[in-house]
């Protein structure tokens, strides 16, 4: 018998533990694992808010004009609780917003205290609904993007739009790439109902906004004007698909402009094709043919392979390699040249006797010095580059026609960074856009010019730039220099690759320099995409890059070189 009471004790002891672990698990999984869910259930049911959207930063051109802003719009709410005649409501209503009658009685007849009735509704059609004093309407101030330049510097600039949740976002450009700094954090303002839903005036809490920074560019205003015009004429002159224009100050890397066609107004995206929103200077891989031999000439006379006079054994006439049979653009060859005259002729012969003298390796090293393969890290959305071979990879033919800029991609970002290395003695300069970001408390943080590398040595560049002044001074393209202002440059004319062969009628022609050459300002790469009328660089970006060259020593009031 007592063994017996012994047991039922120990089982009812049991039992009550049991119960009490289970209690205690029950309130750990409801309080502390859902513990926040059931919070926020609680909170929604309880509670009704309204958004208050962050002013989005501005962006400005160096000197504060702007090319993205915000225009005050309104969001229009009403109290469907506090309305007797609602059909009559809504038809005024819809006759000021110019929306459906039918769809905002249905907002007007739902079981709600609050309901929005349009968005992004202009100051005019605000003052016009305030004035029939409708009861319980409110107003709460809307930022909407403002492009006030439309299409300038549209895909350098990017554009505003919608991501999948239906919130604003940035795309492309430096609306995508600042996009983070641009957006700020929206405010709240939430009003606690009680239980039967009515709301609690004296328990109204506010999450207050913080408006996005501001940021201000290198890009100046007026010279993204000059580039913009003078592209818009080539384009028409020479019948070309695509075009660009990228200016960088050459001390620094800032970008001065950077101008693209076509182009597309930001404020209306989308009514144009998406193709046009990627910006191709960052965004879009080619050949850059003749304007890559000055980046391996500057390479092989750093390594010391060559000089200025040193003479090509191989020039007197095309060159075999295997298979292959490599010849000059214009069929014209010159035997003994120097290396000085073949960038002056632009003689792919030469260059191949060039890549031979510096040996595979060595002009791998280069290309990594100059960052051909890589991003340059400039601070716009959609940056790419395409992938160097490993040395193993590479055939006789790959690094023959390498030298003269065939059969490897790159940006043109890439390129005129790489260029302008040369300008700034050997010092590559990382590309940037933005100079200064200003919070909303009004704080400025610069951004200070980055070297990114020694890419060949001061006394190098020098003789590279002595090299392409005589290119420009005695060159195919010597009708269009300048008078009394040295230049230093290079003309580029690229097959485009189609089904595994080059496109003899269809070429990316383009021209790459800085100036003055003495002590470079400015360094500029143009670039046109299949021009129709001339498929030669030399006649279409060489005159275009000479025109903007004429109006920037007009406007910076550059001295002439003698």
């Amino acid at each position: 018998m007592k063994k017996e009471n012994t047991a039922r004790s120990l089982i009812v002891f049991i039992s009550i533990v049991g119960l009490y672990l289970i209690l205690v698990l029950n309130l750990f999984y409801w309080q502390v694992m859902r513990g926040k869910e059931l919070k926020a259930m609680g909170f929604d049911q309880s509670s009704s808010s309204i958004d208050v959207p962050a002013k989005r930063g501005d962006i400005l051109t160096s000197d504060g004009f702007p090319l993205a802003t915000n225009t005050i719009s309104y969001l229009v709410y009403t109290n469907p609780k506090v309305i007797k005649d609602k059909k009559t409501y809504a038809l005024k209503v819809s006759e000021i917003l110019g929306l459906d009658e039918a769809s905002i009685s249905a907002k007007l007849n739902s079981n709600l205290f609050w309901v929005k009735i349009g968005e992004f509704v202009d100051p005019g059609q605000k003052d016009a609904l305030s004035k029939l004093n409708l009861p319980g309407m409110g107003f709460e101030q809307q930022p909407l993007r403002f492009y006030p330049e439309s299409s300038m510097a549209a895909q350098l600039v990017g554009f505003l739009g919608k991501n999948e949740k239906g919130s604003d976002h940035g795309y492309f450009g430096l609306e995508g790439f600042y996009n983070e700094q641009l957006k700020g954090r929206d405010g709240k303002i939430i009003a606690i109902r009680d239980a039967l839903g009515t709301p609690i005036l004296n328990d109204i809490r506010e999450e207050k906004k913080i408006d996005g920074r501001t940021i201000q560019l290198t890009v100046d205003r007026s010279v993204q004007f000059i580039a913009e015009r003078n592209l818009k004429k080539g384009v028409e002159q020479f019948d070309a698909v695509g075009a660009s224009v990228v200016i960088m100050d050459s001390k620094t890397g800032g970008i001065l402009a950077m101008a693209t066609y076509p182009q597309f107004d930001p404020q209306k995206y989308w009514e144009f094709d998406q193709k046009t929103y990627k910006n191709p200077v960052v965004s879009s891989l080619y050949e850059p043919g003749s304007t890559f031999k000055t980046l391996v000439m500057s390479s092989a006379i750093d390594e010391g392979a060559v000089t200025p006079s040193t003479r090509c054994d191989i020039c007197s006439g095309p060159v075999r390699i295997g298979e292959y049979e490599i010849e000059t653009w214009n069929g014209k060859y010159f035997a003994n040249t120097t290396m000085a005259e073949v960038i002056e002729h632009s003689d792919n012969t030469g260059m191949v006797f060039v890549g031979r003298k510096m040996g595979l390796d060595n002009l791998l090293s280069y290309f990594k010095k100059f960052g051909v393969g890589e991003n340059t890290g400039i601070d716009l959305q959609g940056e790419v580059s395409a992938e160097i071979k490993d040395e193993k990879d590479w055939y006789s033919i790959d690094a023959a026609t390498a030298t003269f800029g065939q059969g490897i991609s790159m940006t043109s970002i890439e390129l005129i960074t790489a260029v302008n290395s040369i300008a700034n003695n050997g010092v590559m300069m990382k590309p940037y856009v933005v100079s200064k970001i200003v919070t909303n408390e009004g704080k400025e943080i610069e951004i200070a010019p980055k070297e990114i590398r020694r890419t060949i040595k001061e006394s190098t560049a020098k003789v590279m730039t002595a090299i392409m002044v005589d290119a420009v001074e005695k060159g195919e393209a010597k009708f269009a220099k300048i008078e009394d202002y040295k230049i230093a440059g290079k003309t580029g004319t690229a097959q485009i690759p189609v089904a595994g062969h080059y496109d003899p009628n269809q070429t990316i022609a383009s021209f790459v320099g800085f100036f003055p050459a003495g002590d470079p300002k400015i360094t500029m790469l143009v670039i046109f995409d299949r021009p129709q009328n001339s498929i030669y660089g030399s006649e279409t970006a060489a005159p275009i890059f000479f025109s903007i060259a004429r109006d920037l020593i007009r406007y910076y009031n550059i001295p002439p070189s003698n």
